[in-house]
C-alpha cells in the first residue's frame, strides 16, 4: 500500500465512529430481520454498546479489550444476555471490517458458555392436578394452558393464536403468529408486535390428539374465526406477560408450585420423547430450526425409558 493510501486509510480510521458503523448496520439488518429483532438489536445498541463505544473510532477499535468489556458484562446479567450483546457487536465489527477494509481478531473476542441446566417438566401429579383444574374452571384462558399442555405451543403463538387457526375436521392448529411486547430503548415506550414466529420453521401444523379434539371441537362453533383463542374476541388479546401471571394463580389455586409458563412446553416435549415419539416429528411439532436442538434439549431419556429399551436386548 502506498504511502498516500496508508495515510488516508488513517485518517478514515479516526474520523468513522462506531455509533455510525452501527446506525448503518441496523438499517442493513433492517431488510432482512423481522421488527421484534430489529428492536431488540436497536436495544442492545443503546443500552449496552453505546455507553462503551459510541465515540471509539476505528482505530480504538481495533486495539480494544473486548474481553475486558464481557467480564464487566458477566458481573450483573445473565450468560445469554451477555452472549446476545457480544453477538450484536461481533456482527457489527464484521461489518465495520467489510465496509472499510481493517482487520479486528474477532475469534479472539471469548464468549461465555451457555451453562447446560436440566430441563424442568411438571411430574404426572402436577401436571394431573393443573389439567383437572383448569378443564374445570372451562374458561377461553384456563383451556389455553391445555392447549399448550398437547401441543408445546409457545406463549406468544398460543397469545396470537385465533379461531381460524384451528381447524377442527383436519384436527390440525395452524401456528402462523405471535404476539409479543417489545420495549424501544430511545422511546423510553413499549408496542404490542404480532408477527411470525421467530423461525420459518416456527410457521407449522401442529395435529390436535382426540383428547384436546373433544375439548376444542364444542366451542369452534361460539367464535368467529378472527377471534382470538384465549379472549373469544376479535378486539381484544391477553399479553404474555399477563398470561404468565395468570398461569401463576392457576398453579397457586390446584396446590402446584410456581413455574414459567414455559414448562408446558418442556413438559409436553419430554412426554412426546417418553412415549416413544422420533426426535425428528417432535423437531417439527415444537418449530426447531433443525432436529438437533430437539436432541439437545429434550432426548435425555430417564433411567425408566432406558431400562423399558434394554430389556428388548
Amino acid at each position: 500500500m502506498g504511502l498516500m493510501k496508508k495515510v488516508k486509510k488513517y485518517k478514515l480510521m479516526r474520523k468513522i465512529k462506531f455509533e455510525e458503523i452501527a446506525k448503518k448496520w441496523l438499517e442493513m439488518k433492517k431488510i432482512s430481520i423481522k421488527e421484534s429483532t430489529y428492536y431488540n438489536y436497536m436495544f442492545i445498541i443503546d443500552k449496552y454498546l453505546m455507553p462503551t463505544f459510541k465515540d471509539a473510532n476505528l482505530r480504538k477499535l481495533v486495539d480494544y479489550n473486548y474481553n475486558e468489556f464481557v467480564q464487566k458484562l458477566k458481573i450483573n446479567l445473565s450468560v445469554k444476555t451477555v452472549r446476545d450483546i457480544g453477538n450484536v457487536l461481533k456482527s457489527i465489527l464484521k461489518y465495520s471490517q467489510d465496509e472499510y477494509k481493517f482487520t479486528i481478531n474477532l475469534k479472539s473476542i471469548n464468549m461465555p458458555k451457555l451453562n447446560v441446566t436440566k430441563i424442568k417438566v411438571l411430574n404426572k401429579r402436577e401436571k394431573g392436578k393443573l389439567e383437572r383444574y383448569c378443564l374445570k374452571q372451562n374458561t377461553l384462558k384456563s383451556l389455553g394452558v391445555v392447549v399448550c399442555l398437547y401441543t408445546g405451543l409457545r406463549i406468544g403463538e398460543l397469545c396470537a393464536l385465533k379461531w381460524e387457526d384451528i381447524d377442527i375436521e383436519e384436527k390440525i392448529i395452524y401456528v402462523r403468529k405471535t404476539l409479543q411486547r417489545i420495549y424501544m430503548e430511545k422511546e423510553n415506550n413499549s408496542k404490542i408486535i404480532i408477527n411470525s414466529p421467530k423461525t420459518n420453521s416456527s410457521v407449522r401444523r401442529v395435529p390436535i390428539n382426540n383428547k384436546l379434539y373433544e375439548i376444542l371441537k364444542p366451542l369452534k362453533k361460539d367464535y368467529k374465526n378472527e377471534d382470538y383463542f384465549l379472549t373469544g374476541s376479535s378486539e381484544k388479546y391477553v399479553e404474555p406477560r399477563n398470561y404468565q401471571n395468570l398461569f401463576k394463580i392457576f398453579l397457586s389455586e390446584c396446590k402446584v408450585k410456581p413455574y414459567k409458563f414455559h414448562i408446558l412446553r418442556h413438559t409436553f416435549a419430554t412426554y412426546c420423547i417418553e412415549v416413544g415419539m422420533d426426535a425428528k416429528s417432535l423437531s417439527e411439532i415444537l418449530g426447531h430450526s433443525n432436529v438437533n436442538i430437539t436432541l439437545s434439549r429434550y432426548v435425555h431419556s430417564s433411567d425408566k425409558i432406558k431400562k423399558k429399551f434394554l430389556e428388548k436386548l
